[in-house]
C-alpha cells in the first residue's frame, strides 16, 4: 500500500467561516481566530510530542527483545545497543526540532487564554494564561539576543522575503502533507554514523560516538537560539497530547528535508525537479534581470523547486499549504548558515527492509547548499494558505508567466478547479508545466460523506485542461520515486505525468 496519500489527510477543526469584506481584507470572528490557533496548536504539539513517541517505539523493540528465549538473545546480543543508540539519535532529531520551533514566529498570538469545547464554544484557559503570564515574567529576567528573530530579510540581503500569511484558517484547520508517510527531556549524547559496508550483523563498532547534541546545528545562531527562553507556546505544561498519525507527519517532514535538502535527495531531485527547470529554460531563453519572468510553485513542501527556480533568474513565488512544511523550510531558507550546517537521522523509525544497521543509523547533513548564497533573484518569497482560496483573487489574475506543479495535482478535492485557477492567473501565452502522479488523497472510502473527491484518469485530466483552453506543446513519463531512503530494500516507483501547456 502506498502511504504517500495517507499523510496527506485533512483535519477539520470546524466549518469555512463566513468572510466580512473591509478594505480588500478578510475579517475573523473570535471562533474563527481560536480555532487557528487550536489548530496550529496541534501542529507545534505534534513536533514536540515527537520524541516521546519515537521513545514509546522503543520501548516497545526492547519489550519484544525481552520475550526472546535466552539463546536467541545471545545471537542479537548487539540489538540493546542498537536500541540506545536510536535513542541518541532522535536526540540529534529533537534537538533540530527544537531548534527550529524556538526560531518559528508563529502568525498568531499564541498567548490566548481561550480554549475551545466540542460543540465549538469558547472558554477561558486559566492553565495557558497562567504559563503565558510566568512565561513573560522569566523572560524579562533574561538577557535576550533578539537580531536574529527580526523580521526575515528581503532578498536583496540575501534572505527569503517574510512568509506571506494568506488564507491561515484553511492552512491551519485542514493541514496537509504531500509525501510518502510512515504510518506507523533531550538526551545528552548522539551517535554519528559511519556506514560499514559488508557489515554481516549489521555491526556498529566502528561508529563515532558524539557526546553535543547542539552539533546537530553547529552553527553560531543555533547556539545563541539555545541560550534564549523558550516561547511560552513551548512550554511542556500546556503541550498537547496529539494523534499519533500527526507525529508521523513530524517524521515525513524529516524524510522531505533529505528530498529537498540533502546531498542523498539529489538522485530524486534530478528526477523531479532538472526536467522542469531545463524546460524552464529551454521556454525562457533570454531572461531579462531588469525584468524576469514569474514562476509560481503551488505545493512548493520545503521550497527547493521554488529556490532552484529562482537562481534560473526567475521571480519565483512558493505556495504552500501545510504548517508542518512550513515551519521546517523558513528555518532552512533563513536560519541556516552553510552548507552541511545541521543533521538529522531520518531513516530510524522503521526496522523495516533494512540492509543493515548501519544504513537505518546513518545520518544525513543539510542544506547541501546554504539557501541564501545560492544566488536567487530579487522576489523570491514563500506564500503559506490553500492554493485555489490565495491565487483565485482578482488580484491574481494573469499575473504569472510559468505555474509550476510537482506533485501536487492530486491534492486537490476538485481537480477541475485547481486547472481553472492555474489557468486563470496565468498571462496569455504563459505556461503550465507538471509533473506527477495522480495519486488522489481523498479517494478513500472512509472520508466524511461530505467530503469532496473528484478523481479523474490522466486522459480526463488533459481533456479539462484542453477544455480550459490550454494547447498540450509536450508529454512525457517520468519514473521516479518520493521521499525513498534510496539504500532501503523497498523501493516505491510513480510514473509520472509530465508536460508543458501553453495558455492561448
Amino acid at each position: 500500500m502506498d502511504r504517500r496519500r495517507d499523510s496527506r489527510r485533512q483535519e477539520e477543526d470546524g466549518e469555512d467561516a463566513a468572510a466580512a469584506a473591509t478594505t480588500g481584507e478578510r475579517l475573523y470572528s473570535k471562533l474563527e481566530e481560536a480555532l487557528e490557533i487550536k489548530s496550529l496548536r496541534r501542529i507545534i504539539g505534534a513536533y514536540l510530542n515527537y520524541q516521546d513517541a519515537a521513545e514509546e517505539d522503543i520501548r516497545r523493540y526492547e519489550r519484544s527483545f525481552r520475550k526472546l528465549p535466552p539463546s536467541h538473545k545471545a545471537l542479537l546480543s548487539h540489538l540493546p545497543l542498537k536500541y540506545q543508540r536510536l535513542r541518541w539519535c532522535i536526540s540529534v532529531n529533537t534537538h533540530f526540532i527544537m531548534s527550529m520551533l524556538q526560531a518559528f514566529d508563529p502568525p498568531l498570538d499564541m498567548s490566548e487564554d481561550i480554549y475551545i469545547d466540542e460543540d465549538e464554544n469558547l472558554h477561558e484557559d486559566e492553565n495557558l494564561q497562567n504559563v503565558t503570564e510566568n512565561h513573560l515574567a522569566e523572560s524579562a529576567k533574561c538577557s535576550i539576543n533578539g537580531s536574529h528573530f527580526s523580521s526575515i530579510e528581503s532578498t536583496t540581503s540575501g534572505k527569503v522575503d517574510n512568509v506571506t500569511d494568506k488564507s491561515l484558517e484553511r492552512s491551519t484547520k485542514e493541514e496537509e502533507i504531500h509525501m510518502e508517510a510512515s504510518c506507523k527531556s533531550s538526551a545528552e549524547t548522539f551517535v554519528t554514523s559511519e556506514h560499514q559496508k559488508g557489515s554481516s550483523n549489521g555491526s556498529m563498532n566502528n561508529e563515532k560516538v558524539v557526546c553535543d547534541p547542539a552539533a546537530c546545528c553547529s552553527n553560531s545562531t543555533a547556539n545563541e537560539r539555545g541560550m534564549t527562553p523558550k516561547p511560552y507556546w513551548m512550554d511542556p505544561s500546556i503541550q498537547l497530547n496529539v494523534p499519533l498519525v500527526d507525529v508521523d507527519k513530524v517524521r515525513c517532514i524529516i524524510r522531505n528535508i533529505v528530498r529537498d535538502w540533502a546531498s542523498e535527495g539529489q538522485k530524486e531531485r534530478d528526477q523531479c525537479y532538472k526536467p522542469i527547470l531545463d524546460e524552464l529554460n529551454f521556454l525562457f531563453p533570454d531572461r531579462c534581470k531588469e525584468r524576469p519572468p514569474c514562476c509560481l510553485v503551488p505545493g512548493a513542501g520545503l521550497g527547493r523547486l521554488a529556490l532552484e527556480i529562482s537562481c534560473l533568474g526567475f521571480v519565483s513565488q512558493g505556495n504552500e499549504f501545510s504548517y508542518y512544511m512550513m515551519i521546517c523550510s523558513s528555518f532552512i531558507l533563513n536560519y541556516t548558515q552553510k552548507a552541511g550546517d545541521c543533521t538529522i537521522y531520518p531513516w530510524i523509525h522503521s526496522n523495516c527492509n533494512s540492509i543493515s544497521d548501519s544504513d537505518q543509523l546513518r545520518p544525513v547533513s543539510f542544506p547541501d547548499i546554504h539557501p541564501s548564497s545560492a544566488g536567487i533573484t530579487e522576489g523570491f518569497s514563500m506564500c503559506a494558505g490553500d492554493f485555489v482560496e490565495v491565487y483565485n483573487d482578482e488580484s491574481q489574475e494573469a499575473s504569472w508567466d510559468a505555474v509550476v506543479t510537482c506533485f501536487f495535482l492530486d491534492t486537490a478535492h476538485n481537480i477541475v478547479e485547481y486547472i481553472e485557477t492555474i489557468w486563470k492567473i496565468l498571462k496569455h501565452g504563459g505556461v503550465w508545466i507538471n509533473l506527477g502522479p495522480l495519486l488522489y488523497h481523498f479517494a478513500d472510502s472512509y472520508v466524511p460523506e461530505d467530503e469532496m473527491s473528484i478523481e479523474l484518469s490522466l486522459e480526463d485530466v488533459k481533456k479539462v485542461a484542453l477544455h480550459c483552453g490550454f494547447v498540450l506543446e509536450k508529454e512525457n513519463i517520468i519514473e521516479t520515486t518520493y521521499t525513498t531512503n534510496p539504500r532501503s530494500m523497498m523501493q516505491n516507483r510513480y510514473y509520472a505525468a509530465f508536460w508543458t501547456m501553453r495558455k492561448n
